[in-house]
């Protein structure tokens, strides 16, 4: 896992080495052992290294082939990379090192483009063709790591995250209104839009050309989720022992580093089946788990922390295992830091994911995640069976889009928006969610169609901005996250399991506010729903209390924090005059939709927490002395 950086100067001016050393300096936390740089006639490819595969000198980057044509700075991990190595040899190529990088830049070499079918991992890198003079920058099937660009005054500058182009003279840090009305409209952003005006988040499975003479580019998309009802169902016993067999060679696959591995344990089926398959090739393997000072919590809240159950799974798997407890102020703390580091907000509440990645980092630069768990094997029923009953597509549309509006509602934004409104009020929200199913068959009938088009747009949607997150604050610490369940093998066979291996309730709705941070829990007692088969197979490796238990989200009492320790927090922050928010919003609406919460009246824990956000985020990056804020 690393930092990458590059410049393309389309006039061929040769790119100042300064420039790209300030960008791979931005960078810095991502690979904090090793940097080297390359540069041609108007290229200039920068690189941070963190090293995982290979810890010689033979593996730094950027690298080129033997015949030097192709260059590569790269980001990621190839977790099939042995495999595809004794196929290269066999071609007759020859290697130098024992690292991912030369297998994947060869492979490149050798396949082009085609190689993307063959790999197996996560992944952002550029290759640079010196012989064509053509850059290619590329992104890993699902979105884990990212990888942004700008075009600009005749340069494009690229980078594994958005501060990296900061840097650069060429690069400004201008908001954009359209993309802060999709943030506030869906607490995510579903186009490739950032909160920085034209800097782009390349989209998962996909590839961009560029050519160096002209500047010409496009980008193409090389893979994309598929969720199809089969025809013909096999036995659950043959699904069940192949979902075993998959996910057990996942874990495994994810194994493969050359340094200290360990494991997140939240007290969830998820992680807890990760961490049980990897403490069985590897002893006293490290857990991690944060939980939550429930002194000032209520209700519904107090059953948020899962340490117990974290600490009864560490006991079963002999892990060695290490636990924060998270307090009312933790929050606050860590927003700046976390402003910085995450660049934009998305898909709710993250601090807790920050602190997790503080932890695992003091015990080795690699973790084991579950995440992607839920996305694909049918975790969240609440959200699916919004719209499983409708008369056609654009029914269906109307629907869930209606369920997508995380933070406020059409009717609400307006206002909101007021003091920018005439910027954004030609943008229509309701096009670009939309718009994300342009790639998915669009032919429904039965319930099950609608149910894989709604696991289709959170895999797109929700679980992207979770692996965009987890990413940024993970690599913030110097820490490398992997995601088994996010193995090729794995998705391909998830997406084509029936969704009754997933789901039972499909003609029963069950009405729960997204608001709710127990929401999991309601659901599940009501209907006992949700990833079938997955709890079916884990019962081999975890608690059956676990296995069968209801999901519990990885949230903090922030509901009952906003109203209690943080009250003084978040008055200070928005309830005054000078927020740097009402740059952008109405400060009246802001202020009623805030005592809303604060006076009991509803829950707004989410719009409040994306507001904290986003003016941590203006502080950060849009006042004069941004460039200094939060890098310490």
């Amino acid at each position: 896992m690393c930092g990458i950086v590059g410049v393309l100067n389309f006039s061929g001016e040769p790119v100042a080495p300064a420039l790209v050393r300030d960008m791979m300096a931005a960078v810095a936390h991502r690979g904090p052992d090793g940097e080297g740089v390359f540069f041609d006639r108007g290229v200039g490819l920068g690189h941070r290294r963190l090293s995982i595969i290979d810890l010689s000198d033979a593996a730094s980057q950027p690298m080129a082939t033997a015949d030097d044509r192709y260059v590569i700075t790269y980001n990621g991990e190839l977790y099939n990379f042995q495999e595809l190595r004794g196929e290269l040899e066999a071609r007759g190529r020859v290697f130098r090192s024992r690292s991912d990088t030369e297998v994947l830049l060869n492979a490149w070499a050798e396949w082009g483009a085609e190689a993307l079918e063959r790999f197996n991992g996560m992944f952002a890198f550029a290759i640079w063709d010196r012989k064509t003079r053509e850059l290619v920058l590329v992104r890993d099937r699902y979105g884990i790591k990212p990888l942004y660009y700008l075009r600009r005054n005749g340069v494009l500058l690229f980078g594994s995250e958005i501060k990296a182009l900061l840097a650069h003279p060429a690069a400004r840090t201008e908001p954009d209104p359209e993309a802060l009305l999709e943030y506030m409209t869906f607490q995510n952003f579903f186009t490739d839009r950032t909160l920085f005006k034209d800097v782009r988040l390349l989209p998962a499975g996909c590839y961009m050309k560029v050519k160096a003479a002209t500047g010409a580019s496009h980008i193409e998309a090389y893979w994309d989720f598929k969720f199809d009802e089969p025809e013909r169902a096999l036995p659950v016993e043959e699904y069940a022992e192949e979902l075993d067999r998959l996910f057990s060679r996942a874990v495994t696959r994810n194994l493969i580093s050359d340094v200290p591995v360990g494991s997140y344990l939240s007290g969830g089926i998820d992680s807890g089946a990760v961490s049980a398959l990897a403490a069985r090739q590897i002893a006293n393997i490290r857990s991690f788990t944060v939980g939550f000072d429930l002194h000032s919590a209520s209700g519904l809240e107090l059953s948020m922390d899962e340490r117990d159950a974290a600490e009864h799974m560490s006991y079963l798997f002999k892990t060695e295992h290490y636990e924060m407890v998270l307090k009312a102020g933790d929050m606050e703390r860590a927003l700046p830091r976390m402003a910085w580091h995450i660049e934009e907000p998305r898909v709710g509440q993250s601090y807790p994911n920050f602190y997790a990645a503080q932890l695992a980092s003091k015990f080795g630069p690699v973790v084991l995640s579950g995440v992607g768990g839920d996305e694909l094997l049918g975790g969240y029923p609440w959200r699916y069976y919004r719209a499983v009953v409708n008369d056609d597509f654009e029914h269906y549309i109307d629907r869930y889009y209606s369920f997508w509006q995380r933070l406020l509602p059409n009717t609400e934004i307006k206002a909101l928006f007021a003091p920018i409104w005439n910027d954004v009020k030609h943008v229509w929200t309701r096009d670009i969610f939309r718009d994300v199913f342009r790639r998915h068959a669009s032919e429904l009938s039965r319930p099950e169609d609608y149910v894989n088009h709604s696991l289709y747009f959170e895999a797109k949607t929700f679980l992207h901005g979770l692996l965009v997150v987890e990413d940024k604050l993970s690599m913030a610490h110097g820490l490398e996250t992997r995601v088994p369940f996010l193995d090729n093998d794995l998705v391909d066979f998830s997406m084509r399991l029936p969704v009754a291996m997933k789901l039972g309730n499909l003609n029963e709705v069950v009405r729960i506010n997204e608001n709710d941070p127990d929401k999991a829990r309601q659901f599940f007692q009501k209907t006992r729903d949700g990833k079938l088969l997955m709890r079916k197979v884990m019962e081999r490796y975890v608690p059956a209390s676990v296995a069968g238990g209801e999901k519990k989200g990885f949230s903090a009492p922030d509901a009952s924090w906003f109203r209690g320790e943080s009250i003084d927090y978040v008055r200070s922050t928005l309830m005054g005059n000078d927020a740097a928010i009402f740059a952008f919003f109405d400060p009246k609406v802001v202020h009623a939709l805030v005592s809303d919460h604060l006076e009991g009246r509803e829950n707004r824990r989410l719009f409040i927490w994306s507001l904290l956000s986003l003016e941590n985020w203006c502080r950060t990056f849009l006042t004069e002395n941004s460039r200094s804020v939060g890098i310490g």
